[in-house]
This record gives structure tokens, C-alpha cells and sequence, in this order.
């Protein structure tokens, strides 16, 4: 194979190409591509793909579906990574099969377009004030039920004669004491947020040392944080339940025995819900857990949906509301042995 083909007709062309041989190895990469992922072609000519990118199952899917028709084949929504770059690129991509000797497929890379961000964006909002009004109303439900309970356990308990079995009346009170508490606390967060100067770094920690103590052995939680970060205008409260609802879900996905990390960035000129910022943190939770089960990523964020048998899917419901609160975003990438939760949350004026 020669060490360096040309294709003069597609080095001008904008849109980021790709040339692979019949064992997937690369063997051209045009201007564009160079451009987009930051990568040189000399460096990665008869490479094998992985050599230039991470995070390739949806990838390599899309290439294996295309080869097994021969024909194109189509993949929108397509997370990838590139080595050396924690960057991450939303695109889509197109993968046609060729009959050439030297070639076999040529992929089509195209950046995700701005509205079809500022779509999803829209949508998620929609999402987030559909579930808290859902969620008010099963609270409404629920405490009122609740009440009567508790009334009548307390009535139950006056007739008995037996102190023994009034150990069972207080079982009953007690647990709907509980519910009703946390159908104030999880179900109703109603409260307007108080904003104040705040540093994210000492939320972090927070989290890091109630999930360290709660988890005593197995789990380990790195620390990769820029501390040269401005203080973030927030609440507090909310930006702590945010956080310890992400950085719980990774340990217990992982069984109490894995690795996370916390990661702090900055980011420039970033638009969130429809605003642009000139300044903005960016705060991944990344575990290396098995990650999120492939039917529930569309739902991941919809109330009473988990992925334990006995988590009651609410904690990523309320962590995106108070994250919207913030004019920020909540975004996941999950893959088995990566999953990444992204907020990223603007610098507001006190």
C-alpha cells in the first residue's frame, strides 16, 4: 500500500473526511477532518482508527452496519473522542463502502447543527417543567393519604391495651412521618433558589467527603479541579444535592468499588438555554462503572425512572431542575467502563 495516497478533489472540500482501508486502518484524512479533531495525517496514515479516536462503539457500529449492507449508513447523535484531548465532538456521520483497492470506506463527518442544539435544549426545558409538575401533583397525592394514615394509626393506638403491639403502631406513624418528609423535601422543591457568591471547589468537597463516608472502603474520588475557577453565583443547597445525587448514583452503579472523578474547567463564550455567557464552569462526574443501560439513556431524566430496583428516580429529576434554575445544563455520555456527567453552569452577577 503506498505510504501516502491523494485525493485532491476532497482536500478542498469543508466537510471533515475520513479514508479507510479494508482492516479499518487510515488512509487519508482531508484538511477538514485535520481542522475539526485536531489531528495531523501523518502521524496516523495505515493506523487503525483507534489510533485516532476514543469512545468509538457507536462508531465502529455504524461502520460494521454499512460494510454487512454495503451500502451507506447514517448515524446522528455520534459522541467521539480524539487521544490526547479530553474534547469531546457531537456529530453526525456517514459511512459508505468503496470499491477501490486501496480503500474501502470513506466517512462523513458533520458537526451537530446549532439549532438542532438549541432544539434539544428547548426540549429538555419542556421536559424539566413537566416533571415538576408532575412531581407536585404526586406529592398532593401521596401526603394527603399520608395524613390519614398516620390519623388513624394514632387512633389505633389509643385503643390498644397490649403496649406491645402499640410498638407496631409506632411503626406506622413513624414510617409515614418519613414519607411525608421526603415528599416535602424530594417531591416539592418549590422553594426559590438563594443565590449567593459561592465556591464550587468546597461543593465538591462536600459531596466527596459525605459519599467517602457513607461508602468506607473500595471507592476512590480524584480530585481534577482548575483552581485558578472565579466564586459561581448559586445556591448552595441545590448545587450540593445536584452533585451528591451524581457522584451517589456513580458509587452505587459501581457497587462501592470503583473510581471517580471530579473534574473542574472553564469554559468561554458557552451558550446555555438560548443565552450565551462569556464565562462558564464545567463540571464533569466521571465513573468507570459499567455505565447506563442502553433503554433508559432517552429517560434517564423523566421522574420514577432508575436503574436500581430500589431507587425511587428522582434524584437525576431534581438535580436537571435545579441545575435550569441556575441557567446551566445537565448532560450524560455513558458507555461501559465511561460514564461522564457534564453541568455546565454560567457566571452570573449576584
Amino acid at each position: 500500500m503506498p505510504n501516502h495516497l491523494t485525493f485532491p478533489n476532497l482536500d478542498s472540500l469543508h466537510t471533515a473526511i475520513v479514508l479507510l482501508d479494508g482492516e479499518s486502518r487510515i488512509v487519508y484524512l482531508n484538511p477538514a477532518a485535520e481542522t475539526l479533531f485536531a489531528l495531523s495525517q501523518n502521524n496516523l496514515l495505515n493506523h487503525p482508527l483507534q489510533h485516532a479516536f476514543t469512545h468509538t462503539e457507536q462508531l465502529f457500529n455504524t461502520i460494521r452496519m454499512a460494510l454487512e449492507e454495503n451500502a451507506c449508513h447514517i448515524t446522528h447523535d455520534l459522541m467521539l473522542g480524539t487521544h490526547g484531548s479530553s474534547a469531546k465532538y457531537h456529530l453526525s456521520l456517514a459511512a459508505t463502502p468503496l470499491q477501490g483497492n486501496s480503500v474501502a470506506l470513506l466517512l462523513e463527518f458533520h458537526t451537530m447543527d446549532r439549532p438542532l442544539k438549541l432544539a434539544r435544549e428547548e426540549q429538555m426545558l419542556d421536559q424539566t417543567q413537566a416533571n415538576r409538575l408532575l412531581l407536585r401533583n404526586l406529592a398532593h397525592e401521596i401526603k394527603n393519604p399520608l395524613g390519614g394514615i398516620r390519623g388513624a394509626a394514632q387512633l389505633l393506638e389509643h385503643e390498644l391495651d397490649i403496649p406491645a403491639l402499640r410498638e407496631y403502631t409506632q411503626v406506622i406513624i413513624q414510617e409515614a412521618d418519613r414519607l411525608r418528609t421526603l415528599m416535602e423535601k424530594l417531591l416539592t422543591p418549590q422553594h426559590t433558589p438563594h443565590f449567593s457568591a459561592l465556591n464550587i471547589h468546597e461543593v465538591l468537597e462536600r459531596v466527596r467527603s459525605v459519599v467517602l463516608a457513607e461508602i468506607s472502603s473500595g471507592l476512590r474520588i480524584q480530585r481534577d479541579y482548575d483552581l485558578s475557577l472565579p466564586e459561581l453565583t448559586g445556591d448552595k443547597e441545590q448545587l450540593i444535592q445536584v452533585f451528591l445525587n451524581l457522584v451517589r448514583n456513580a458509587a452505587q452503579a459501581m457497587q462501592g468499588k470503583g473510581h471517580i472523578t471530579l473534574r473542574t474547567r472553564v469554559a468561554r463564550q458557552l451558550t446555555l438555554m438560548k443565552r450565551r455567557f462569556p464565562l462558564s464552569v464545567v463540571v464533569q462526574v466521571i465513573d468507570d462503572g459499567p455505565g447506563i443501560p442502553v433503554h433508559l439513556k432517552d429517560k434517564i431524566f423523566y421522574p420514577l425512572v432508575s436503574g436500581r430496583p430500589d431507587g425511587h428516580g428522582l434524584g437525576l429529576t431534581l438535580a436537571q431542575d435545579f441545575i435550569n434554575q441556575h441557567q446551566g445544563t445537565i448532560e450524560f455520555e455513558s458507555e461501559p467502563g465511561r460514564t461522564c456527567f457534564t453541568v455546565s453552569l454560567p457566571f452570573l452577577e449576584a
